[in-house]
């Protein structure tokens, strides 16, 4: 269970105030505690998205755009990508992200909740979602409400952390993960508290099978995933009905 400190009304409003505090160093600190692989675990999630050159792509709790950038790349100049994300300042971080690339005509950003996407029904390619499912107040209604969002035969992709399962790999992890993440993290981002909930998020979050159910449970179709990284990572993808 993530422990939530005093002076915060919900899970949701603690996770606000993290990531509006961390927005300036989330990419740098994303790149140094990944060892510089979540570029390419970004661009193999968007891979299975299924997206096409023209299509139209979204992107749920978009961050600092850096996985809506990964899909623009994909639909190009003739097609159109959404980015919704309900905390402000990483939206800010985003449109600086985005201005550097040629798509900032392709990519558009959006402030709303991933739990009551303010989106048309059966509208987009696909949906994806990059290291948030741990961070939302309901996971199976983000799961429902992305697939809602999708046409007929589009996909839902979920890039998520999660425990490996390598022998001695497993045991490195946990140390790594547990003890050296928080101390990097307060080095780069000058606070204790945004990265010690790191580890803590993943404690309660469902396993890759049970993710799995809970696509299942949204409706979604031939839902399998992905293990990268020696599993430290996991790519979930269904295909909407």
């Amino acid at each position: 269970m993530v422990r939530i400190p005093a002076g915060y009304k919900s899970k949701e409003e603690y996770v606000h105030a993290i990531f509006s505090s961390i927005a300036h160093r989330y990419d740098l600190l994303n790149s140094v505690l990944s060892f510089n692989r979540d570029k390419s675990w970004r661009r193999f999630a968007v891979a299975q998205a299924g997206l096409k050159k023209g299509g139209l792509g979204l992107d749920v709790c978009c961050g600092t755009g850096m996985f809506a950038i990964e899909q623009a790349k994909v639909v190009g100049f003739s097609g159109k990508v959404i980015g919704v994300d309900f905390c402000e300042n990483m939206l800010a971080r985003a449109r600086i992200n985005i201005a550097k690339t040629p798509y900032a005509k392709v990519i558009e950003l959006l402030h709303g909740n991933a739990v009551n996407l303010p989106l048309p029904d059966r509208r987009f390619d696909c949906a994806t979602i990059g290291f948030a499912l741990r961070n939302v107040p309901d996971i199976p209604q983000t799961i429902a409400e992305m697939a809602r969002v999708v046409r007929a035969g589009g996909k839902v992709v979920s890039l998520e952390l999660c425990w490996p399962t390598v022998p001695v790999f497993k045991q490195l992890y946990y140390v790594y993960f547990n003890y050296l993440v928080p101390v990097i993290g307060r080095l780069g981002a000058g606070a204790s508290g945004p990265y010690a909930y790191l580890p803590d998020s993943l404690k309660d979050f469902p396993d890759p099978d049970q993710l799995k159910s809970i696509f299942e449970r949204a409706g979604l179709k031939n839902v399998r995933y992905f293990r990268l990284t020696g599993g430290v990572v996991c790519v979930h993808v269904g295909t909407v009905e």
